[in-house]
């Protein structure tokens, strides 16, 4: 088995980031359950080239929203995104690097292994 894979597949989930604080249930991991069904579970490196992606799309993670405690997102920043939006980036040549260790198993069901290699953080 390959590395990558036992990340993903055996070993426990990594926290993705702390500040800014992420995950589905804000508490800094990709951890994942049936009521997210946006499957926020790739923890994702921002690119400028990524956050215009995504605002374009009508997702905004760049612009501050004070009155629901988000500063917005820069590039370098880490972030669970939903494991569609990422696949969507990939096929529109924009999807920023991923922390495979860091990134939750059921992203699988959507995303092949093979993609998400193409982007992880060496």
């Amino acid at each position: 088995m390959k590395k990558d894979i036992a990340y993903i597949l055996v070993l426990p989930l990594a926290s993705c980031s702390q500040d800014p604080l992420t995950g589905f249930f804000r508490d800094g991991s990709c951890n994942t359950c049936a009521e997210d069904t946006g499957r926020h579970t790739v923890c994702a490196v921002m690119t400028a080239e990524f956050l215009a992606f995504s605002k374009y799309l009508g997702n905004d993670l760049s612009t501050p929203r004070p009155e629901f405690g988000f500063s917005g997102l820069n590039p370098g920043d880490s972030w669970c995104l939903c494991a569609g939006r990422f696949l969507q980036a990939h096929q529109e040549n924009c999807a920023p690097q991923v922390q495979l260790e860091a990134t939750h198993q059921n992203t699988l069901e959507i995303v092949p292994i093979e993609v998400l290699r193409l982007y992880a953080v060496v």
